[in-house]
């Protein structure tokens, strides 16, 4: 766990875009901030030295959307959105 202030946040380790991402979770407002995880409609990208699909997939499905379908998220580029949002419309997770 990872405090800034009176805000907590839990850290989670997914790798796939990068071997050492972490995803920081912030239970109490309902929110992560995912990087170049995932993003509204598609994932990040795994073509970087050290990327590997499977792994990035397997984050998201096992450590970011068992959280919760409405749990919001902030990538690293373009709008955010919810988890339950990418796990019924998202290409990459169907």
């Amino acid at each position: 766990t990872v405090s800034f202030g009176q805000h907590a946040f839990e850290v989670f380790h997914c790798p796939g875009h990068a071997p050492g991402h972490v995803v920081y979770y912030n239970r109490a407002a309902k929110f992560a901030h995912v990087g170049d995880v995932l993003f509204r409609g598609s994932v990040g990208r795994t073509d970087l030295p050290g990327g590997d699909h499977a792994a990035l997939i397997a984050s998201i499905k096992d450590k970011l959307l068992p959280l919760g379908d409405d749990i919001g998220f902030i990538c690293g580029h373009g709008p955010g959105g919810r988890f339950g949002e990418e796990r019924r419309s998202n290409p990459f997770l169907i």
